[in-house]
């Protein structure tokens, strides 16, 4: 039985010591994304950045089987286990811009 794919964002957000943790933990939570991405699992991923365009979290858009399913990929992620996110919140969206993608 073939699982329907559907689209979810995480977004995380740092914890005071996240600029700082972020240094020692960046090469796990790459090499969870790059997991995720051969995979075909990863459409966009990158760092959020505050005013003085410091990293203030993340924001990643994957595909998963459910929302239970992308809670666990992003609970799994290095910077929610060590510390670097404070907070981490998942939704399923939908794709409806760019129009090239229907």
């Amino acid at each position: 039985m073939e699982h329907t794919m559907n689209t979810y964002i995480y977004i995380g957000r740092d914890g005071e010591q996240g600029a700082e943790l972020r240094k020692t933990i960046r090469d796990q939570h790459i090499a969870h994304l790059t997991a995720l991405d051969e995979n075909q699992r990863v459409v966009f991923g990158g760092p959020l950045r505050d005013e003085a365009s410091l990293p203030c979290g993340s924001v990643i858009i994957l595909t998963a089987e459910s929302l239970e399913a992308a809670r666990a990929i992003a609970e799994s992620d290095p910077y929610f286990t060590q510390g670097v996110f404070k907070t981490i919140d998942v939704f399923e969206t939908l794709t409806v811009f760019p129009k090239s993608a229907d």
